[in-house]
């Protein structure tokens, strides 16, 4: 794979991974539409996500910190904020971990990378995403109730489809719950770390099972380029929530899923 290929493809994945628009969709798109584009194999999406998850790690260091410490209070049966913290990520991450578990599997997860089903994948979960962004915002802080953590969490399952986004889908549920913009997409991003992270686990031992690691270089490339993109892309992201609706964000996955159908059509 070329130098401008794996640029595409690193940018790509950091700028789309925190944004409500599938990065998962995108990653599949180019060899998918482009011809010429080859596929980035297991390996290249690893090393993306890899860079993705060190940006979201270091720009939340010290959620991260009190997520370690709250482990700890969690085992040592200590009543802390860390803990509460540490509890509520740990129930919305298991919906996921069994979803994604099961999709594995069975196989589905081959069945679902299809531009038909991201095309409406990313229509459908946009609209609902533009309807969850209109509700009344009645929450503020960070989301600290168990049924609500459970409630995104098994949300987050519907990410394991191609064009549903897990960024988009988490932030619809919180929406839903009332919760304000930048506090939702804050609460994606930290349930995006464990969430990474077992996809990248799977990933990794799928691929040394097969006994697959080569382009080491590339890997390496594509990481550090996907953390830098992906730095940049959550503090924009996360400062527009602030000031801006989600629509702009709607209104291109319906165009993305307008020209998918058009292309494969």
């Amino acid at each position: 794979m070329g130098l401008i290929e794996l640029l595409i493809l690193a940018v790509i994945q950091g700028i789309t991974e925190f944004l409500p628009i599938s990065s998962s969709a995108h990653l599949i798109l180019p060899s998918a539409l482009i011809e010429g584009f080859s596929d980035q194999g297991t390996m290249i999406d690893v090393a993306a996500h890899v860079g993705t998850l060190g940006a979201v790690m270091l720009y939340f260091r010290k959620d991260v910190g009190r997520l370690a410490l709250g482990g700890f209070d969690f085992l040592g049966r200590k009543t802390t904020d860390d803990r509460r913290l540490f509890e509520v990520i740990a129930l919305g991450t298991i919906p996921f971990l069994f979803a994604g578990t099961l999709v594995a599997l069975t196989g589905l997860s081959d069945h679902l990378r299809n531009p038909i089903i991201i095309a409406w994948a990313s229509i459908g979960f946009g609209i609902l995403l533009w309807w969850a962004d209109r509700q009344p915002q009645t929450e503020t802080g960070d989301v600290s109730t168990f049924k609500a953590a459970l409630i995104i969490g098994a949300a987050q399952c519907l990410a394991l489809i191609p064009g549903t986004s897990r960024s988009g889908i988490t932030i619809t549920a919180s929406r839903f719950l009332g919760y304000q913009r930048r506090d939702a997409a804050r609460f994606s991003m930290l349930l995006a770390i464990p969430a990474i992270g077992a996809s990248g686990l799977y990933a990794t031992y799928d691929l040394l099972s097969e006994g697959n690691v080569a382009d080491l270089s590339a890997a390496g490339l594509i990481a550090g380029m996907s953390f830098l993109a992906a730095l940049a892309a959550i503090a924009l992201f996360l400062k527009a929530s602030e000031k801006f609706s989600f629509t702009p964000f709607v209104l291109y996955r319906i165009a993305l899923g307008i020209v998918i159908l058009f292309l494969v059509l």
